[in-house]
């Protein structure tokens, strides 16, 4: 099926530059329609060029040749294919999301033809950074996409905080690109040319200590895009300031870029050893605490959605590191769990949190405020969205049957695999990070149990009102990837097949070592299961539905030693029927207990309040303060004003306190780094000082200091 690969390509790009022409054709009105048409085909080409190579064979093709450079070249393996499959699978609902919401717009922002160019000069620059094959082309297509995300976020902005968000975003990008292309020179220095495949080869070649150095700027330069701490403070503020409509791009594709980068520089292209995966480790577990801590107590939904983005981006990183880890100590069969699990987990987190962020703009256009506190009752108000929306919160809330769940089970499971490994400082390191990523799952339930209560449940407690053209909107994009994120949590042992093409050649083994047995029967992926093992399984139910289940069955297995054979089996795919059972029974017997009974309505009696006020009901504050107070010591917000109300002097009524938020990461590094930058500016600022003889002393210290590094080297 390769073949069908180059035209399905080339006609991605086609769609996208026809999208630009028909937007410029048909006028402004128009553009609306056009991006959604054409957006929809370019999803629907990635996804099948994805297939052909995840069902045949990598496809590659020479482009022109750069004097200098060499020959620039495409080049799509099963890697680059799953993050091209979730991309497609993403902007299909984006471009619906994009169309039905633009064409609400009752402010007359429209847009224009310019728009539709950055929109699909975004979609064509993401395709090509993940089918470059070569050092130059994934450069500029990577410049590209930073500086069309600038320019989309800058688009329309409202307020010059919206434009100085896009401006620390570029500066960031920025300085990533410069450090992932240093990365990149010092692995191509010993390569015969650019392409992914010398450098791949030349990477023995490459000293340990510029393996670490090449692997610092990679991981660091990669996760300014990936969100990792500490260079991911520009997140939050870019996602809040971008567009609603433009805002699930960033989530679900643009993010995945940093991941790609980090797979493909340091798990493909160069093998680096343990210690780069124990910084991977430890600072993808950092992340995800830093990111949920700050998302359970912000109230701000599309500012809580992007800390919520920051703590997935951790967990994905961290089962990475894991991945590492295991590969450096010869554990084959766990470093391919680890980065099943990274790769899964990516592909939950773009499909739930674009769905989140799509709901998040409905929510703001049908209200006209994000705050939480003000927020509440939509639940009767958008009954469809609520319900969208509550898929949504519950996935990302790893809740079973939905596909966060199998992600970070599979997570948790790869870290306790460390058993495995002889170093006990690296199991310590292990079990930190662990309990460090189960408080991370423990509060995302606590986070979004007070995003969907605070907004759509109880009453209202702002002034807003629900405006007349929110109460229809398109409810097929994000009911689509509610369905997708369903799909994905029952059926793990269909998904987890179609990444064994990408995590087989990275982890040394196939992922069926480990994981998803079909239906236990003897094959050679299984045959170091005892046969009483397997028969013990089939008497509890393993077999179910092997006459009529295609495929390899319903059940994922995790593998342990020969001691313990299994360490945990699961089906989500029983789960759901047993959950549906359960929800049957308890009806039926509610029912029948309850039947003679007569339903007699009476007033609430509140603590004879006559009526609920919206004032006394619990905001989203309220709701978190408790982990605010639990965790004071990294959120440690500064008082700004302390003001007191008296009463003839002496009598105190009420006591107004104002705080200050700084965040974990500007109060201990971009503050005392700013102070830094400060003082030698200042040193440097004394300097001159407008005397000729010492300008001359200076020029003659610095000629000395060169000609001494000179004869030194």
């Amino acid at each position: 099926m390769s073949w069908m690969t180059k035209p399905m390509l080339v006609a991605i790009f086609v769609v996208c530059l026809g999208g630009v022409c028909f937007s410029a054709l048909l006028g402004r009105k128009r553009v609306p329609s056009v991006l959604a048409i054409a957006g929809v085909l370019s999803a629907v080409l990635m996804v099948l060029a994805s297939a052909t190579v995840l069902l045949g064979q990598p496809y590659e093709a020479g482009l022109w040749m750069l004097n200098g450079f060499g020959r620039l070249t495409i080049h799509i393996d099963p890697l680059s294919s799953i993050f091209l499959l979730v991309s497609g699978i993403v902007y299909f609902s984006i471009s619906l999301f994009l169309g039905s919401f633009l064409k609400k717009q009752t402010d007359g922002a429209h847009p224009n033809v310019l728009f539709s160019v950055l929109y699909f000069g975004l979609v064509a620059s993401v395709v090509l950074i993940l089918i470059a094959g070569d050092t130059v082309l994934f450069l500029i297509s990577w410049e590209c996409m930073s500086i069309l995300c600038f320019l989309l976020i800058n688009y329309h902005p409202r307020r010059q905080s919206d434009k100085s968000a896009g401006y620390i975003m570029l500066a960031m990008s920025e300085a990533g690109f410069l450090t992932v292309a240093v990365a990149f020179l010092l692995i191509a220095r010993s390569a015969a040319d650019f392409s992914f495949s010398a450098l791949r080869a030349a990477s023995g070649m490459v000293s340990p200590q510029a393996l670490w150095f090449a692997f610092v700027l990679s991981f660091f330069g990669f996760g300014v895009k990936a969100g990792l701490v500490p260079v991911n403070f520009w997140l939050p503020r870019s996602y809040t300031a971008a567009p609603s409509v433009f805002v699930p791009v960033f989530a679900g594709v643009t993010l995945n870029l940093g991941f790609y980068g980090i797979l493909r520089l340091n798990a493909d292209l160069m093998h680096a050893g343990y210690g780069t995966g124990l910084v991977a480790l430890i600072t993808g577990s950092i992340t995800a605490l830093v990111g949920i801590l700050y998302a359970t107590t912000d109230n701000d939904l599309k500012t809580m959605l992007a800390h919520s983005s920051i703590e997935n981006a951790g967990i994905i990183v961290a089962a990475l590191g894991a991945f590492l880890i295991f590969r450096a100590f010869g554990q084959p069969a766990a470093a391919a769990l680890s980065i099943s699990a990274a790769l899964y987990h990516m592909v939950n987190h773009s499909v739930y949190k674009t769905l989140l962020f799509e709901g998040a703009g409905h929510v703001e256009a049908a209200a006209g405020t994000r705050e939480m506190d003000q927020l509440g009752g939509l639940a009767k108000l958008m009954p469809a969205l609520s319900a969208i929306f509550l898929v949504g919160c519950l996935a990302i809330s790893a809740v079973p049957p939905f596909n966060g769940f199998v992600s970070e089970w599979m997570t948790l499971q790869s870290l306790l695999r460390s058993a495995v490994l002889a170093s006990t400082s690296v199991r310590i390191v292990f079990a930190l990070c662990g309990a460090a990523l189960a408080l991370t799952a423990a509060l995302a339930v606590t986070c979004f149990v007070k995003t969907y209560a605070m907004n759509f449940l109880g009453i209202r407690r702002g002034a807003w009102e629900l405006q007349a053209h929110s109460r229809t909107f398109s409810k097929f994009p994000l009911g689509f990837l509610a369905v997708v994120c369903l799909l994905l949590g029952v059926l793990p042992t269909y998904v987890l097949p179609m990444l064994n093409g990408a995590v087989e050649p990275l982890a040394g083994t196939s992922i069926k070592t480990v994981l998803v047995q079909p239906f236990f029967t003897a094959t050679p992926d299984n045959a170091q299961l005892p046969s009483a093992f397997l028969q013990d399984f089939h008497n509890l139910g393993a077999q179910t539905g092997r006459g009529f289940i295609p495929g390899p069955g319903l059940v994922v297995l995790l593998r342990g030693l020969e001691v313990n054979p299994v360490v945990f089996a699961m089906s989500p795919s029983y789960s759901i029927v047993a959950l549906v059972l359960l929800l049957l029974v308890a009806w039926f017997i509610a029912t029948r207990l309850t039947r003679q009974r007569t339903l007699t309505r009476r007033p609430v009696w509140a603590g004879g309040i006559p009526r609920l006020l919206p004032i006394l009901t619990y905001t989203g504050t309220g709701f978190s303060n408790p982990v605010r107070v639990v965790f004071q010591a990294i959120f440690r917000p500064n008082i700004v004003e302390d003001t007191r109300q008296t009463v003839a002097v002496h009598f105190r009524t009420a006591i107004h306190r104002q705080r200050e938020e700084t965040h974990v990461i500007d109060r201990l590094l971009l503050r005392p780094v700013g102070i830094a930058v400060q003082r030698i500016a200042a040193f440097l600022a004394g300097m001159h000082h407008g005397k000729l003889n010492a300008y001359i002393a200076y020029s003659l210290a610095f000629l000395l200091l060169v000609l001494f590094f000179y004869r030194g080297s």
